[in-house]
């Protein structure tokens, strides 16, 4: 009984949960312009900065793997969001290049720590039946669309605020951490206890590598991985160069935040729709996320790179982010359901470490890649450039993926099912 009604209340706080702490509030409609003009940093510093925050998540994937499997994914979860305050709070104190990196690092451990075991906490909260992926897709995608509500209305207020003072939005989103460490602690812990060995490091090394192998050995899961890495990878490395395009075309800095909520509202709507998306698209559903999001880079920076007329600039570049952030909506709660697909918690979590993995050695090269562009080009040349290197990248993996992903459970080949 007891065990029942802990997975209940995780079922049950979750979402709340995640609408305030998928991610930071207050941060993403002003953090460039932050770095930028409060604290002075160039923007091909501020890109190579945040190059190092996917390298540091990876450093970290093997420890943050044994801490949660020593301590349990309730106590991960307080120690994650925990490392996310601290994180804040050294962009605020900090003044220079380094302090950003440090400031990454430590957003880097916070983040790293949850992505492996939020939802695999929620997932392990559910009832084992033929329903459990789709009450899965439909409370992460609940969590998700409240969270781009909640943050619409914090962009708007941090666009403002930073025009008084760009410390204001910074130290508000320095409380929201606090909250989400705080309604973290209300979890219940579902794991088996085990006894702290942190020696499991080489261990953990072994798995991981053993894990590769395992997946690689199911057609299905291993495109499923490489395709919604790669794809993760994009949305999270154009976040600043939105910014900085935004910047570069003559945006006033208080009408960020409106831009970024108005953003935020269709990628909730989006996300909240997530299993219209499943049904409507059915296998094409990924194709139909991932090619509009690098062809929209290409249009934008074809556009804001030949047009000198700024009402022309201004509105290609929102109709853009509108189409990037539709497609965002849904993504995250789709290629979740995705890779739980015919699983059991145990390889969960080798698909989420493996799945962390890959997305942020992708994130690491794009975003080195665009900084090392935006010391030599526009914004919008780098628009340009990555978004036809990434666009074939995409188009020769789906045509790869055809017949190997999206296919009936009876489709599937025994070896495909059989590991998992």
């Amino acid at each position: 009984m007891e065990y029942t009604k802990a997975k209940q209340t995780n079922v049950n706080l979750y979402t709340r949960y995640k609408m305030l702490s998928w991610d930071f509030l207050f941060y993403y409609a002003i953090i460039f312009l932050f770095f930028t003009e409060t604290k002075g940093i160039s923007a091909a510093d501020v890109l190579l900065a945040e190059s190092f925050y996917p390298l540091f998540k990876l450093a970290f994937l093997i420890p943050a793997t044994v801490l949660i499997n020593s301590l349990g994914k309730r106590k991960s979860l307080i120690i994650g969001n925990s490392f996310l305050f601290l994180s804040i709070f050294t962009y605020i104190t900090g003044n220079n290049f380094v302090f950003i990196v440090i400031g990454e690092l430590l957003s880097a451990i916070g983040m790293i720590i949850k992505g492996v075991c939020e939802s695999n906490l929620l997932y392990d909260s559910l009832e084992n039946n033929e329903k459990r992926g789709s009450i899965f897709a439909k409370i992460e995608g609940d969590g998700t669309s409240y969270y781009y509500y909640i943050d619409a209305i914090a962009a708007i207020i941090s666009g403002f605020l930073f025009t008084i003072n760009g410390y204001i939005p910074m130290f508000l989103c320095l409380f929201a951490t606090i909250l989400a460490t705080y309604l973290s602690t209300k979890f219940k812990e579902i794991d088996e206890k085990k006894k702290i060995e942190f020696s499991l490091v080489k261990k953990e090394c072994k798995e991981l590598f053993n894990s590769f192998k395992l997946l690689g050995k199911s057609q299905r899961l291993k495109n499923l991985i490489f395709f919604g890495s790669l794809v993760s990878a994009i949305f999270l490395s154009i976040t600043m160069l939105r910014s900085s395009i935004m910047q570069e075309i003559g945006i006033p800095s208080q009408y960020f935040g409106i831009i970024f909520a108005i953003l935020g509202i269709i990628s909730g709507i989006s996300a909240k729709n997530e299993s219209r998306f499943h049904k409507r698209f059915r296998n094409k559903t990924l194709a139909n996320i991932s090619l509009p999001l690098v062809f929209s880079c290409i249009f934008i920076g074809l556009i804001c790179s030949f047009s000198n007329i700024h009402s022309l600039n201004v509105a290609t570049v929102i109709i853009v982010f509108l189409v990037q952030y539709i497609a965002k909506g849904p993504f995250y709660p789709l290629i979740k359901r995705y890779l739980n697909n015919f699983t059991n918690s145990n390889v969960r979590t080798k698909i989420s470490s493996a799945f962390n993995f890959l997305e942020n050695l992708l994130r690491f090269l794009i975003t080195f890649l665009a900084s090392s562009m935006l010391r030599i080009m526009t914004t919008a040349n780098t628009f340009i450039f990555l978004g036809c290197i990434l666009g074939i990248i995409v188009v020769l993996m789906l045509d790869n993926m055809r017949k190997k992903v999206g296919l009936k459970p009876e489709q599937y080949s025994e070896k495909d099912i059989k590991i998992l």
